[in-house]
């Protein structure tokens, strides 16, 4: 076995490398035929445990084989080309005769051809583009030769409809390969062994392994502390203020990326950090997703060759790119997970033994508590689960879609392949048979019409011969589906990037926003391109992008009320606690702090009407089902309406006249029977639901979003859905696409399985009711939350003002 090992072990020690101990593990298990996953820190070596593995068995059984031999699947295209520049280096010192290709949307027509024609040795591609590739005849003799599929970043996947779609993958290739191994490269998650299942399916092979390194990522989390506390903390307008101390950082740093949660956070710092320092122009750039990708790539390229001394990014700079100039990492905001917050540490010292370093800049002073509960997590390497997706008919109906436009299928072939998945182990034959009969006729109440009878079936083929549906079919293959976006250009035709639509259309021609940290003038908006011009006006509005808030993870929120207990306890432990005790002192005055058997219930009036705020510490999604049902159990106890207000740590439920809050706030209110009824009695679920099946519409086919730079616009994309949700609402509920709407709005918009363990939680707490002259520093925010929606910034700014002279007053 040593002689097996010696090619590998020989371009490590050329590169005075060490061989770690999973790294070794990987190729020997390989060797013996095992799938599974390797578990390995960011910048530890996890690529080259898996090359290397595929590469040896190649060298050793069938060296001189044509064809596709490796399958490496990336959830990002920036990804691919960090792993092609890694194993082409392998490749060459081994002495390996592998091309090594990307097949992703960024290649060109003509490689792609290439490719088809004269098949790479290892395929470096997307979920989507693999589909698309099943969406062209010859697909199945192309993938003959696979010996392996690599899913990497399978934590990042594993949680979404792009987990589903690679299995879906992994399944017809074992079809087409019965001896191929499966591996996947995952950092750590809470529910690991669950993601191998999803993985490798719910019945794991008699070879499977799951590989554990023993390298421990050394995580430095430095925390930027105010010199000046607030006791009334609102969310957003503190971490401006430390603009100062960011730009300190960058200065004595020799890279640095900085961390923004949402795209207008990340537009807003870029500026700022300009404004305070002109000299960093030049130096300092900007990377998130609506940003052009020729742009992207020339700052990833500027980023790795060390030309930047800064970026400010969003989560579009999360995932494994290996920039080893970055030498900080600063976190604006809290990311609200602490799996988010590791991966974006992990992007300093991208290399084994490095120390990645991180610095937490809080938008509010409350944000201190989430970063004291980070470190705690960090150190005890408590990371969330990741829920995936099972029975997601809209991807189904997509994938054999995808095979009926290329060679067609045959059901019982394709329905054992579908089952041996975890996503669809459940799907009855009776299941089957519907989503066939819809593909072939469309659904009951949609079979009068052509357009949803896709599919012919010819000698118990099922294969689409319309070449029309075929093409419409694969321009929407994938299971992103976004916001319409506009496309941002100069009159003289340089595109800028994409905006949501729904922004632009609130400009007015002339009126000047920001875009890629420079101020834009609007000239002219046709269809989904808006042309502009720059602009002298340095006050334009900032774009916002909807859904910009993350909720607090499960794990987060645990952690955090474990470190409220651990200050009533044990007081200041840390320097955020410290930091944060004069605001902890004014809540104590007012109110309490609820230890870890209390749930606090605040109830005061103002001249807005009467208060009553609840905190479950549980996320906002959480709190604002919570609040909700709350809301609707309260008003069958007596007569009263509430206006609503959430954020990660509670909800305010505000109402005009006056309720014993004594007799009303018992346990029962939290009870969990019958809680999904409750649920859709309380929330306009109806609504949700709407909004939600337009991307179940979109990814199953039922509508089509248009071919490229001819999308159709949002409205007429909702306002279809719509009419075809009506359709299975009255005539059709049983339908399966309808059932799973409801199901995704339970399970990932409301989050219920979380709701009913925080109602039980609650219902064994002693309730603690507290009624406080005005409001207090945890009740703050959301009456902030609450009016921004009614004030410009300006106006809320003096009212806040005003509110904390009067309660110091």
């Amino acid at each position: 076995m040593d002689t097996y090992f010696q090619p590998a072990v020989s371009f490590f020690n050329s590169q005075n490398w060490k061989v770690f101990s999973f790294q070794r593990e990987a190729w020997l298990a390989y060797s013996k035929g095992y799938s599974g996953i390797v578990n390995a820190p960011t910048g530890s070596g996890k690529t080259y445990s898996l090359f290397f593995a595929a590469a040896l068995d190649y060298l050793a059984n069938y060296k001189g084989k044509s064809g596709v031999q490796l399958i490496w699947i990336t959830p990002i295209r920036a990804l691919a080309k960090e792993i092609k520049n890694a194993c082409d280096k392998a490749s060459l010192g081994l002495g390996l005769d592998w091309r090594i290709e990307i097949r992703s949307g960024d290649t060109t027509t003509t490689n792609k051809q290439k490719q088809w024609q004269h098949p790479p040795h290892m395929l470096i591609t997307t979920p989507e583009s693999l589909h698309v590739m099943f969406a062209s005849k010859g697909y199945s003799s192309y993938f003959s030769n696979v010996r392996c599929l690599v899913v990497d970043e399978w934590h990042e996947m594993v949680g979404s409809k792009r987990g589903v779609q690679t299995v879906l993958a992994i399944s017809r290739i074992r079809g087409l390969c019965p001896s191929l191994l499966v591996w996947g490269i995952s950092a750590t998650i809470g529910n690991m062994e669950e993601a191998i299942r999803v993985l490798l399916g719910p019945e794991l092979p008699e070879k499977w392994t799951l590989i554990k390194s023993d390298i421990k990522k050394e995580i430095e989390v430095k925390s930027l502390i105010p010199q000046e506390m607030e006791s009334y903390p609102w969310a957003g307008h503190l971490g401006l203020r430390m603009i100062l101390p960011v730009l300190e950082i960058i200065r004595m740093s020799k890279t640095t990326l900085i961390f923004t949660n949402t795209r207008a956070q990340c537009e807003i710092w870029y500026q700022r950090l300009l404004d305070e320092d002109p000299d960093l122009a030049g130096l300092i750039a900007m990377h998130h997703g609506s940003i052009s990708r020729e742009l992207r790539d020339w700052v990833e390229d500027a980023l790795y060759e060390g030309r930047l001394k800064a970026v400010v990014c969003t989560s579009s700079l999360d995932l494994g790119v290996d920039f080893r100039p970055v030498e900080t990492i600063v976190q604006i905001g809290s990311p609200k997970g602490v799996a988010r917050f590791v991966q974006r540490a992990g992007r300093s010292g991208h290399q084994p033994g490095a120390k990645s370093k991180i610095y937490f800049v809080p938008t509010h002073a409350l944000e201190l508590l989430e970063a004291s509960a980070l470190r705690t997590s960090v150190e005890n390497q408590d990371l969330e689960e990741q829920l995936p997706h099972i029975r997601s008919f809209d991807v189904l109906i997509q994938y054999l879609m995808t095979l009926a436009v290329s060679e067609g299928f045959y059901p019982n072939i394709i329905y054992s392949e579908v089952i041996s998945t975890y996503c669809y182990f459940s799907v009855t034959e009776d299941e089957w048979l519907t989503v066939l009969h819809f593909l072939v006729h469309g659904s009951s109440s949609l079979k009068a019409y052509d357009e949803y009878q896709k599919i012919e079936i010819i000698d118990g083929l099922y294969i689409v011969t319309n070449r029309a549906i075929a093409l419409r079919h694969r321009m929407g293959i994938g299971t992103i589906v976004s916001d319409a976006m506009v496309q941002i250009q100069y009159v003289r035709g340089k595109r800028l990037g994409s905006i949501e639509e729904w922004f632009i259309t609130q400009l007015e021609i002339g009126e000047s926003f920001w875009f890629a940290g420079r101020p834009l003038e609007l000239v002219r908006f046709n269809e989904l391109t808006a042309q502009v011009k720059d602009s002298k006006q340095v006050n334009g509005r900032i774009p916002s992008y909807m859904g910009g808030r993350l909720p607090l993870s499960t794990q987060m929120a645990k952690v955090l009320r474990d470190k409220m207990n651990e200050y009533l306890i044990h007081g200041s432990v840390d320097n955020e606690l410290k930091a944060l005790t004069p605001l902890f002192k004014t809540q104590e005055e007012f109110s309490i702090i609820p230890r870890q058997d209390e749930f606090l219930v605040e109830y005061f009036e103002t001249k807005e009407g009467h208060h009553l705020i609840m905190y479950p510490f549980e996320g906002r999604f959480v709190n604002e089902g919570m609040a909700a049902l709350i809301g609707r159990r309260i008003s069958y106890l007596t007569p009263i309406s509430f206006s609503i207000s959430m954020n990660d740590y509670g909800f305010e439920l505000l109402s005009a006249t006056a309720i014993d809050v004594d007799e009303i706030i018992t346990a029962s209110l939290f009870d969990s029977k019958d809680l999904i009824a409750d649920i859709q009695s309380s929330l306009n679920a109806v609504e949700m639901a709407k909004r939600r099946f337009r991307d179940i519409a979109v990814i199953s086919g039922l509508i089509f979003s248009g071919y490229p730079g001819k999308q159709k616009k949002q409205r007429h994309l909702q306002s279809s859905s719509q009419l075809l949700f009506g359709v299975f609402k009255d005539y059709e509920p049983e339908n399966l696409l309808y059932q799973q709407t409801y199901a995704e709005v339970l399970a990932f918009q409301l989050e219920e399985a979380r709701m009913r363990s925080a109602l039980d939680r609650i219902r064994h707490q002693k309730i603690v009711i507290v009624q406080p002259t005005h409001p207090t520093p945890f009740s703050f925010p959301l009456i902030v939350d609450r009016l921004r929606e009614k004030l410009s910034s300006e106006k809320l700014e003096d009212r806040i003002k005003r509110m904390s002279i009067d309660f110091k007053a």
